[in-house]
């Protein structure tokens, strides 16, 4: 009889039924449960009064964390008689517990409260923001960021984040863009992977995990102008294929909530959006979790011109809008809306019952006290190993833009160093924006860290040399909170002078410059996105010395730096590197840690070319080279970023050689494999992010001129050689078309891959289907 399986095949058949049987056990044990939670929810709402059903829907805040001009009262009296269903800005194993009791020992019900708070990027040891963490390209470090928040979190009570940020920001003035990942809705998506799977862990039920809240339901980065809370108005092919996806994205990871951003989609306000809130996000994309409001959005639809506050409410929840948060206008109104038949009794039980599911998927039910435990609180929060990861993120979100004749990094012993700047000895700016139970005194200052690192190796020459700004006005507007930004004692004048001292008697400058920390996220946008007026004059005298000049630039944006890039030896751009800052920053400035960090956003030279982001469709007369009338071009200004998408340098240098590709004709389902060689060609061990691009010149729309499709992050030694491979399917060639179809296209595309979306290789392929 002939051998129809060999001992391989019968493996490979073994591990497929194994991996089928595994799968069916794993869909009856979610289904089961499903089932289990159904019938939980509808027999706890059976019991339900109208009041209650209605409080399930109101958020409220303890207090600790306000971003709007409304807070709460009464929240005692309203836990116990059902008429909240939870609480946000309250963290604290006693000041929850007290909370949870009230509600668990207190209300009718005894249904337990969810606790939520901004965790984003940390909650007490704090990580770089989420920009400059994008930075990184590490998916794993992310994650683990996002675990460690997590973790140090639910020590504190809290159950519930509103984290990742994934709006696509392509304009550098809207101080937001600090919360996010970039311009990019590839990166964007894998990155709010990370962060989902970090925070909820591998159950939402275990006392370390807690349910991500992606924001800001939609397109809440697109606002006119940079303004923050301004209009956003874009097409729906925009919409599709550039700002939508990466929640889609993070919604497939697992999110359990999302909130409703506070702009206008198609001139409707997402808060009342039903086209966006059911349509879109149930229907096609099939999401179970539940929607909040953005602070007080739903009170803020009246300022959009909808009607009054009933009335707005009444659309919310006919939309999809399940919890509001702080305006109060469900517990206020609903009830009335219901008799008046406004609303219907479906659709507050259908938000009523998602609120409930989240916390029975949060095990609150079972344990409404499972993350409060005093001792956690004391052992497994600001730990040295939490620390160390965040140094060591920090480390890795930093990007070096420029360094000229090798000047970093620095030597550990002899010589000495003129620290200069504002920033140089400074706790409060470490942990950037967006920070609401990060401790600033217990970060390290950058003077600190290099101390550590070369002690009394080298001199230090210490002058602050200028205040964050001497504008007055402008320090009132960043003063929201107590002694954010303050006046030297001494003079503007003087402070230059001191600096200038210290940089005459030292071998090299080291000026610490940039943003503070207001001056991004949220209601922080700039019209002028430079180095500050009073840090600049102080460089400009530093310049003149004719002296080897780093700049270590803290920033929640790209920043217009052609000066600085004309002007200073080297930048390296730390963004507001968190807790750790300045370990990492003196063990990058000394050799410790090699750069490795590459830009998610476009930096442009001038404030007036915004928005610019390198995935730009292409024009019909775009300028290349020659003449430059009759083409798409600035007369006073090249057309390109001082620093593009994907870029960063490095200690040592790489080169990329070699491109190759499996077959240049492919049909239908094929796989091409796309492969280089990158050489490490310096004196340092490094890493290198290499990033694929594909261009789709021959489509039935306008397409990008590239777009990410792939990146590999790798570490080579001196001198070490790999061959770097990436695996292209027709599903990476796929686009929303004028009909909102999302499929690929016959033609010709190309292959690109490089260290930055401006140094590519290229390669044309034909592939039809």
């Amino acid at each position: 009889m002939k051998k129809f399986f060999t001992s391989k095949s019968v493996v490979c058949a073994s591990a497929i039924l194994f991996f089928s049987v595994n799968s069916v056990v794993v869909k009856a044990q979610t289904s089961a449960e499903a089932a289990k939670m159904n019938a939980f929810v509808s027999g706890l709402m059976k019991k339900m009064t109208i009041d209650e059903k209605i409080g399930q829907l109101n958020l409220v805040t303890g207090g600790m964390a306000i971003t709007g001009s409304v807070t709460n009262s009464g929240i005692g009296d309203g836990v116990k008689n059902g008429s909240i269903g939870g609480i946000f800005g309250l963290y604290g194993t006693a000041e929850v517990r007290k909370m949870q009791e009230a509600a668990v020992k207190g209300s009718r019900l005894h249904i337990p409260l969810i606790f939520g708070l901004d965790v984003i990027h940390g909650h007490r040891t704090i990580f770089p923001i989420p920009l400059g963490m994008s930075a990184t390209w590490d998916l794993d470090l992310i994650k683990q960021s996002a675990r460690i928040a997590a973790k140090e979190a639910t020590a504190e009570g809290l159950n519930w984040v509103f984290s990742p940020m994934v709006d696509i920001a392509r304009d550098a003035r809207w101080g937001r863009i600090s919360e996010g990942s970039g311009e990019d809705p590839y990166l964007g998506g894998r990155i709010a992977t990370a962060m989902v799977r970090g925070y909820q862990g591998t159950s939402l039920k275990n006392a370390d995990a807690v349910m991500a809240c992606v924001k800001h339901f939609a397109l809440y980065g697109g606002a006119e102008a940079g303004r923050e809370y301004n209009t956003v108005d874009m097409s729906r092919l925009a919409m599709y294929n550039y700002y939508l996806p990466p929640y889609k994205t993070a919604l497939d990871a697992g999110a359990g909530s999302i909130m409703s951003s506070f702009n206008v989609v198609d001139g409707v306000p997402s808060t009342v959006n039903k086209w966006l809130l059911t349509d879109l996000l149930r229907k096609q994309w099939g999401f179970k979790g539940f929607v909040v409001s953005d602070y007080t959005s739903l009170n803020e639809v009246v300022n959009h011109g909808l009607g009054d506050l009933q009335t707005v409410s009444a659309r919310a929840i006919n939309a999809g809008l399940d919890m509001d948060m702080v305006g109060e206008g469900y517990l206020k109104t609903l009830k009335t809306s219901l008799q008046q038949k406004k609303v219907s009794i479906a659709d507050i039980d259908r938000a009523c019952r998602l609120v409930l599911e989240a916390k029975y998927k949060l095990g609150l039910f079972d344990n409404p006290y499972k993350s409060l435990n005093a001792e956690r609180e004391k052992t497994e929060i600001m730990t040295d190993a939490n620390r160390a990861a965040a140094r060591i993120v920090a480390e890795h979100s930093f990007v070096l833009l420029k360094n000229d004749a090798q000047v970093l990094p620095l030597k550990k012993t002899g010589g000495s160093i003129a620290l200069v700047g504002p920033l140089a000895d400074n706790k409060r700016d470490m942990l950037g924006t967006w920070v609401i139970g990060g401790e600033w005194e217990k970060s390290v200052s950058v003077m600190e860290g290099i101390k550590r690192v070369v002690g009394d190796n080298v001199k230090i020459n210490y002058a602050k040399g200028s205040n964050i700004t001497d504008d007055t006005t402008f320090i009132k507007r960043l003063n929201f909170g107590p002694g954010m930004v303050s006046l030297d004692k001494e003079s503007p004048a003087d402070m230059i002078e001191d600096a200038v001292d210290a940089a005459k008697k030292s071998d090299v400058i080291v000026a610490v410059v940039g943003e503070s920390q207001s001056m991004s996220g949220e209601s922080s946008s700039r019209s002028d996105i430079g180095v500050p007026e009073s840090q600049q004059k102080m460089l400009k005298e530093l310049a003149k010395l004719g002296k080897p000049m780093v700049l270590v630039l803290f920033n929640g944006r790209p920043l217009t730096l052609q000066w600085e890039n004309d002007n200073a030896t080297a930048i390296l751009d730390v963004w507001a590197p968190g807790t750790e800052a300045g370990n990492a920053i003196a063990n990058v400035l000394f050799g410790n840690y090699n750069p490795s960090g590459k830009l998610t956003t476009t930096f442009p030279r001038s404030v007036g070319q915004i928005p610019i982001y390198y995935n730009h469709l292409n024009t019909g007369r775009p300028y290349t080279d020659g003449p430059t009338k009759f083409k798409s071009n600035y007369l006073d200004i090249d057309n390109s970023p001082l620093y593009p998408f994907g870029h960063g340098l490095s200690y040592t240098t790489f080169q990329y050689s070699n491109l190759k590709l499996s077959k240049t004709n492919l049909k239908s389902n094929e796989t091409l494999t796309a492969t280089v060689n990158v050489s490490n060609t310096g004196k340092y061990a490094g890493e290198e992010t290499i990033q694929l691009y594909i261009g789709d010149p021959e489509a039935s729309i306008s397409r990008p001129v590239k777009e990410l499709k792939d990146f590999k992050k790798i570490s080579l030694k001196a001198g070490e050689s790999k061959e770097v491979s990436f695996s292209i399917t027709p599903d990476k060639l796929k686009f929303f078309n004028s009909d909102l179809k999302y499929d690929w296209e016959p033609g010709k595309f190309i292959i690109e891959v490089g260290t930055n979306s401006n140094v590519t290789q290229k390669v044309a392929v034909k592939w039809l289907k």
